[in-house]
This record gives C-alpha cells, sequence and structure tokens, in this order.
C-alpha cells in the first residue's frame, strides 16, 4: 500500500474526513475570520437546496441585516443546486453581495470590481432569458445599484455600511 492511499495526514489543521479544509473558525458578520474562541456570527449552512423563493428572501434579510457575506453563501447555494439554466443568475447575484463585503471591508478594488461584474452577469442573463424579475428580483435595479455603489466606493474610497447600503432585490 503506497502513500497516495494512506488517507489524509493529521496535521493539526481543522480538516474533515477525506482531508479538505473545513471553515470552522468564527466569523464576524463580513465573513472576516476571528480567533478561534471567539463570539462570532452563527455560519449559513452550506450545500443548502431552497426555493428560488426561500432564496431571495432568506438572501434579503441577511443583506437587510448587513451581512452580505452570509447572503454570498445564499446565493452560492442557489447557484450549485439550481438549474443549468439559472446559474449566471444566481452566480451574478453572489457576485454582487460578495462586491458589497469587500466595499464594506474598505476593499475598494475588489469590491468595485466585484459589484460591476455581479451587475453585468445579472444584466447580461436577464436579457439572454427575457425575464427581466425573475422570482420577483428587479435585476435591472439591482444592476444599477451596483454600478452606482461601485462607482461611489471608487470615488470616496470609504468604508460603507453594508446594512444601510444594502440592495433592495424586488418585491
Amino acid at each position: 500500500m503506497g502513500d497516495a492511499e494512506a488517507g489524509p495526514v493529521d496535521d493539526g489543521r481543522d480538516r474533515d474526513t477525506e482531508g479538505r479544509a473545513r471553515n470552522a473558525r468564527p466569523r464576524d458578520g463580513l465573513g472576516r475570520p476571528l480567533p478561534y474562541g471567539a463570539n462570532g456570527v452563527e455560519r449559513q449552512p452550506e450545500g443548502i437546496v431552497r426555493s428560488p423563493a426561500e432564496t431571495v428572501a432568506e438572501a434579503q434579510a441577511l443583506l437587510d441585516a448587513g451581512k452580505p457575506f452570509h447572503a454570498h453563501e445564499v446565493f452560492e447555494d442557489a447557484w450549485k443546486s439550481g438549474p443549468e439554466s439559472e446559474r449566471e443568475l444566481w452566480r451574478g447575484l453572489a457576485q454582487v453581495a460578495v462586491g458589497l463585503t469587500h466595499a464594506a471591508r474598505g476593499n475598494v478594488k475588489g469590491g468595485a470590481r466585484l459589484l460591476r461584474r455581479g451587475a453585468g452577469a445579472v444584466r447580461e442573463w436577464g436579457v439572454e432569458s427575457g425575464e427581466p424579475r425573475p422570482y420577483g428580483i428587479d435585476l435591472a435595479g439591482v444592476g444599477a445599484w451596483a454600478r452606482e455603489l461601485a462607482g461611489r466606493v471608487e470615488k470616496d474610497g470609504d468604508v460603507i455600511d453594508a446594512g444601510a447600503e444594502a440592495p433592495r432585490l424586488g418585491d
């Protein structure tokens, strides 16, 4: 039996039984890692399959609470578990949420870039699909909000309040 078959090495790092890294460190509301033992914000469970309506409602609640990193994880679940035809929609919304996360963390360049990338993705998906308001999501409004915020954070360079800046996804 060769070393490749011996299984994961116990190197003291937080790994699952397959040897993949786990993200067990506590996190703050913007997803930044905190020291082990610190009181963090409860993590979003990963790999949850939700209906589109549940996805939008949960993501909006997290955005409103100033937790865009967590909203990004909800959109990421939809992107990974939803139909192939909707993956770009959910991925674009995840990019918008993580762009807001970076802008709130003070990463002006990365935040603006992701906000614009997400805005372009949701606009393009809406045009290609012919659905400007899938599941009640105002794609044009979300895109305009993201582009405006990207320009503002680049111009001002200020750290923003994620909850105060949260977009309205739709209805």
